[in-house]
């Protein structure tokens, strides 16, 4: 390696590790703001929170990493630029693409890096992150209750609209199943509201409900009277429920349950759950184009015309069947054709609904395979947006450079936000979901570069200028002819 060579790189990597580390720190400042709910009041040991910290900081990388390398190339460049360094290498013979060729060669192994760091570390990381959140969820019972959602607590799933209270102790409209050996939610609990009480030493929390009803649905032995759907109800101005929770002290924090998420695979574990999601999704459509086949008896009915064309010489083109049956027989198949249309309706619309849930799963898994490839496309893109554009503007340090390389990188996250949401819900496909904002970049790195590399500007106002000047001229000449 030349002097010139090593001086480049080590000026280039004296800025991006500092600056690398800075932009980690701030975006984990807001990790822990994000989920400060989850870690605050808990008694968490340390090594706890270092844990969460730890399997939190890979899931930044996908950020960090590129606007690092961006803002880095737009700061050295801009500062050999400003110094009039380039202007001593190109008095020397060398070029800005003989310049940008050692730093070129080190990008492209941190992009060859960020790919296998977001195939083999992100992924594991992630696994153990969010299996600590859900093992951090169980130690404080009452942070285990979100409002407007069902949850899991002790032998019970509770669902309230409100907590409120010093200690969230206080709960309003309240619904309560509870678990029972035989599956179904037969037993439910409704109370106006609630208060969770409990002690320090003791594994048992009390709930006192309030002005509720008790119901309990009941399951005779016998078939016929199951047919009743038997059951009781019990009204209560004060209802006392207790809660074993000893479980909750033996939280495991690292329990490893949750396995199968998008963003919790490789390339290869990605690739096999999409053939298995899209084996699915076309399964459970050929299903249902069957059961609404056997069910409304189309391919029997066209068995049966052809037969009796064959037993028959009467022409079987036009035949009003209902000549052929008396009032009772037309009611009875009008009921049973509406049976049928109804359930075949009932059936279309929960596969429709299943399917929307499938394909959004399958977008996502999909969407996260690009991504790996797409971060070190991306890395590699935006140094030959920033080299070149810090070459152009000439200034460096930590004032405008910034600006533009913030302004820049936002509008590519945004776009890739924006394109991820769409493919999300199906309005694009996943690959252009993941690759859109990578593809838009691409066109204007090789703008930068050869401007820069040819000594112009980000844009040559005299090409826009100078007809209109020369416009003007004329007519002034014209005029005093």
């Amino acid at each position: 390696m030349k002097i010139l060579d090593r001086y480049i790189l080590t000026t280039f990597l004296k800025t991006f590790f500092p600056l690398f580390i800075i932009i980690m720190f701030i975006l984990l400042l807001q990790t822990i703001w994000l989920f400060i709910s989850e870690l605050a009041g808990k008694d968490l040991d340390f090594s706890v929170i270092l844990k969460f910290l730890t399997f939190a900081t890979p899931r930044l990388i996908p950020m960090v990493l590129p606007l690092t390398v961006l803002l880095t190339s737009i700061m050295i460049f801009g500062n050999f630029a400003e110094n009039y360094e380039f202007a001593a290498m190109k008095s020397s013979g060398i070029s800005l693409q003989r310049a940008m060729r050692t730093l070129s060669v080190f990008i492209f192994f941190v992009g060859i890096g960020a790919f296998l760091f977001s195939n083999t570390v992100i992924p594991a990381s992630e696994k153990r992150f969010i299996n600590l959140r859900k093992n951090i969820v169980k130690v404080k019972p009452a942070m285990v209750i979100t409002p407007n959602q069902f949850n899991d607590l002790g032998d019970i799933n509770i669902k309230v609209a409100e907590k409120y209270g010093d200690n969230d102790e206080f709960l309003k409209d309240i619904i309560i199943h509870k678990k029972a050996a035989r599956p179904g939610n037969f037993t439910v609990i409704k109370a106006v509201d609630g208060e969770l009480k409990g002690s320090v030493n003791s594994d048992l929390v009390t709930l006192v409900l309030n002005d509720g009803n008790y119901y309990d649905e009941i399951q005779p032995k016998s078939a016929k009277r199951r047919k009743k759907l038997p059951f009781a109800k019990t009204h209560f101005k004060q209802y006392v429920l207790n809660i074993d929770l000893s479980s909750l002290d033996n939280v495991d924090m690292d329990e490893q349950q949750y396995h199968k998420g998008y963003n919790m695979l490789n390339v290869n574990e990605l690739s096999s759950e999409i053939d298995t999601l899209s084996i699915h999704v076309n399964n459970s459509v050929t299903a249902v184009i069957n059961n609404i086949e056997r069910r409304n008896g189309l391919k029997d009915i066209n068995k049966n015309i052809k037969y009796a064309a064959q037993q028959s010489t009467v022409s079987t083109d036009i035949i009003d069947l209902k000549d052929h049956f008396d009032t009772g027989q037309k009611l009875q198949i009008y009921k049973l054709a509406y049976s049928n249309t109804d359930g075949i309706i009932r059936n279309i619309n929960t596969t429709f609904r299943n399917q929307v849930v499938r394909k959004r799963a399958l977008n996502k898994y999909e969407m996260s395979l690009h991504d790996k490839y797409a971060l070190g496309i991306s890395c590699i893109l935006l140094f030959f947006v920033g080299a070149p554009l810090g070459a152009i503007i000439r200034k460096g340090g930590l004032g405008l450079p910034i600006v533009i390389g913030v302004v820049l990188f936002l509008t590519y996250h945004f776009i890739g936000i924006f394109a991820k949401n769409s493919a999300e819900e199906g309005g694009v496909p996943p690959f252009i979901g993941s690759w859109l904002a990578t593809f838009i970049i691409f066109p204007l790195s090789i703008f930068l570069t050869y401007r820069a590399t040819t000594d112009q500007g980000i844009f040559n106002l005299d090409v826009f200028i100078q007809p209109i000047r020369d416009f003007f001229i004329k007519r002034v000449s014209k005029s005093k002819k």
